[in-house]
């Protein structure tokens, strides 16, 4: 799958101010600072399409991309890419915290037309509360999704794996089947491919069952 084209459209503060429903949406979201932004830019091959900044928590909002893709049948495919605000670390006082956690929560659950989450993991670091935190909300809430490990190239390879696979075992104490996984390199731009097949795929499945 390639994208033709890729549009920032909207920020909205809550699920009911999104685009009316129609088209299908991917929806990206992860502890602040675990690199977005950057994931965002690289899989649209757009540097500047969503904001990156050096300091955590600058996604307050529910951001909403259109984009314009074509398989390899020459179909062409329109739907959203997502940009969720961050979870865990973020200057920004308790009740806007607590604001943004209903307002991620609320679109999670609600929003119909939704097809599946990207939630990011740092592949530095060793599993972190948050992020086995908010797996279970997806699995309690019944939200498909899948897991993108990024920053592959900010630490040597045996020690990502070994983060990775870390990860992975410790969902098996409590899931029976894991999520789809990849890894991803905003810098070396790997991971790119296998992300826009998997939503390739997901475009063209939810297609014939219209």
């Amino acid at each position: 799958m390639e994208i033709r084209s890729a549009a920032y459209v909207i920020s909205s503060p809550d699920y009911q101010s999104c685009p009316a429903p129609g088209l299908p949406e991917y929806a990206f979201i992860g502890r602040s600072n675990v690199g977005k932004s950057s994931l965002i830019n690289m899989i649209t091959d757009m540097d500047k399409l969503a904001k990156t900044s050096a300091s955590p928590g600058k996604t307050q909002l529910i951001n909403h991309f259109t984009i314009e893709s074509i398989n390899d049948k020459r179909e062409v495919f329109k739907w959203w890419l997502v940009d969720l605000p961050g979870y865990g670390f973020a200057k920004a006082p308790q009740v806007n915290r607590k604001k943004w956690e209903k307002m991620i929560e609320d679109y999670l659950k609600k929003r119909e037309t939704l097809a599946q989450v990207f939630l990011l993991i740092d592949s530095r670091h060793s599993p972190q509360k948050p992020d086995l935190d908010f797996v279970c909300k997806l699995g309690k809430w019944e939200i498909p999704f899948s897991l993108v490990f990024t920053k592959t190239d900010k630490e040597d390879q045996r020690t990502v794996q070994a983060n990775i696979r870390i990860f992975l075992d410790k969902m098996l104490e409590t899931w029976q089947f894991l999520p789809r996984h990849f890894t991803s390199s905003a810098v070396k731009k790997t991971g790119r491919k296998e992300l826009l097949r998997f939503i390739g795929e997901l475009n063209e499945s939810l297609t014939e069952d219209e």
